[in-house]
């Protein structure tokens, strides 16, 4: 990866969205850099007759664009398809959920060199839809395990805040991925965020030294409906 994509990749997995552009606009914006270079990669091949190995440098660029693409494109659909809906609304704990979750990826992340810690056992309930809420927590998790630094930690923390469910993700992130700031990694971290944002959540960046935070906050009602912050003797 050059410099220039070094500086470029922090930048979306810090939310730093052109202002005023939404997550689809911002991606189908970065969708006509590929498609205007795998264009004109086709005019010059059909331009005049060239030696093969020229054919096939084009054909290798072609592949490379398409691939691109159809990355963007992946994520284009994610965005347009996980429309909020109503769903059980119901009071759960909430550490618990965010604790299992947690659990199911810890194999992957051994299997990748990260080690994900364990989450506290702070008491804690919200009124929500769980299935929903699950999948977000669970595509974030991922997309963060996928950016950390082979070796080192990636933590989750749950934090006591008034009438807000507040939890932090964060992690040491590794080199940048081939084609950042467009990889596949950091645009499953932009539609995880996507979907927080479109459930009511906060979502909130920051950098500590090298060390990447996202910190997701839930005000006392939502988009999911009637989501709340819940004292734990909720659930009794």
């Amino acid at each position: 990866m050059n410099a220039t994509g070094q500086q470029v990749a922090p930048q979306l997995a810090n939310g730093a969205l052109p202002k005023g552009r939404s997550p689809l606009a911002h991606l189908l914006h970065a969708l006509n850099q590929p498609l205007t270079g795998l264009q004109c990669s086709l005019e010059l091949a059909a331009a005049g007759r060239r030696r093969p190995e020229e054919y096939v440098r084009t054909l290798r660029e072609g592949l490379d664009l398409t691939a691109r693409m159809r990355v963007l494109v992946e994520a284009i659909r994610e965005l347009t398809d996980t429309q909020p809906e109503a769903g059980a609304v119901e009071i759960f704990r909430f550490d618990g959920l965010l604790r299992d979750t947690a659990d199911d990826l810890r194999p992957v992340g051994e299997a990748m060199g990260v080690h994900l810690l364990p989450v506290s056992s702070m008491p804690l309930s919200v009124k929500a839809d769980r299935r929903c809420l699950a999948a977000l927590i669970f595509r974030l998790l991922e997309s963060a395990l996928a950016l950390t630094q082979k070796g080192s930690d990636l933590q989750v923390v749950l934090t006591p805040e008034p009438e807000q469910v507040c939890f932090a993700v964060s992690w040491t992130p590794g080199p940048p991925p081939q084609h950042s700031p467009f990889s596949r990694q950091e645009l499953a971290l932009l539609v995880a965020q996507d979907g927080f944002e479109r459930a009511g959540w906060q979502w909130t960046h920051t950098w500590e030294k090298t060390v990447h935070i996202c910190t997701v906050r839930l005000p006392p009602t939502s988009a999911f409906g009637a989501l709340q912050a819940c004292r734990s003797g909720d659930m009794e």
